[in-house]
């Protein structure tokens, strides 16, 4: 019995986690701020309710600045390829 390969979008998926680990965790964090926030303002809470809007955006701004920080790395090192040496 052959073991099963996986396909080419399972090993590309695997790798934008290993280059991306922390965007996924801010999204999750940008979606439990915003929850928090929406049930606060339906609770009638709405001091609490601005505040975690606002922490929402910070998040939610860190999650982007990583996305656009690992592309400009990637970006300037694809694959991290080895320099080279024939030059």
């Amino acid at each position: 019995m052959g073991a099963v390969e996986p396909s080419l979008d399972q090993l590309l998926e695997e790798r934008k986690r290993m280059r991306n680990p922390l965007v996924p965790i801010g999204a999750f964090m940008t979606a439990g701020v915003l929850t928090a926030g929406l049930v606060s303002f339906r609770r009638g809470n709405s001091q609490l309710g601005q505040k975690l809007m606002r922490a929402r955006v910070v998040v939610q701004g860190a999650t982007v600045a990583l996305m656009v920080g690992t592309a400009v790395y990637y970006g300037q090192h694809p694959w991290n390829k080895k320099p080279d040496s024939s030059v």
